[in-house]
């Protein structure tokens, strides 16, 4: 078994990875991750799906083909030059909608939606609003977050910050959870 994946990639993946490349944008989620996203996203029919932290749209179109047509993708970010490639490269999809906001000022203006899978990679909904969006989630909904593991852009100090926000996740009792030492170092957890 090897980390190479074997199985189609969604059908925009390429052209958003070139945008990507072009824009300079640096914090998209690897390829290992997006394809752990999607496998994830076909557990869930019939499902809401929340992503904090649109980017390009990269991790986007893995979830949106992992998703069957009767599930919903709510996709936020606060970057609409960003947002503006997923739109190029997604926007047709009707199950798709790209919403550009702040991320804290979303969570507090919707704290009585629910989710059935909620992919936070930004600092809303990981590392600041955590209890918030966590209460979002459905039971039996699945928190993935990525990122885990040091990263060579990562500040100064943020490692303790991860430790901290790990050992919180892990301190829940409403949350069973895995960490994986894979891709970029990922937890995925499922509300009871």
């Amino acid at each position: 078994m090897t980390e190479e994946i074997n199985q189609p990639f969604p059908p925009a993946y390429g052209s958003i990875a070139e945008a990507t490349r072009r824009s300079g944008f640096t914090m998209a989620s690897d390829v290992l991750t997006c394809s752990l996203l999607r496998t994830l996203a076909a557990s869930k029919p019939a499902s809401r799906f929340l992503e904090l932290g649109t980017g390009t749209g990269l991790s986007t179109a893995w979830i949106l083909d992992g998703m069957d047509e009767d599930s919903t993708l709510l996709s936020i970010d606060n970057d609409q030059q960003c947002l503006e490639i997923a739109q190029r490269y997604l926007g047709d999809d009707s199950r798709l909608e790209l919403v550009c906001t702040d991320g804290g000022e979303w969570v507090a203006q919707n704290k009585q939606q629910r989710f059935d899978y909620i992919f936070a990679d930004t600092w809303h909904g990981k590392y600041l609003l955590l209890d918030e969006v966590l209460a979002m989630l459905n039971k039996g909904g699945l928190y993935i977050i990525d990122d885990m593991l040091p990263q060579p852009n990562w500040p100064e100090g943020h490692h303790e910050k991860a430790d901290k926000l790990i050992g919180y996740l892990e301190s829940r009792e409403d949350l069973v959870l895995t960490k994986q030492l894979w891709a970029t170092g990922i937890i995925v957890a499922v509300k009871k």
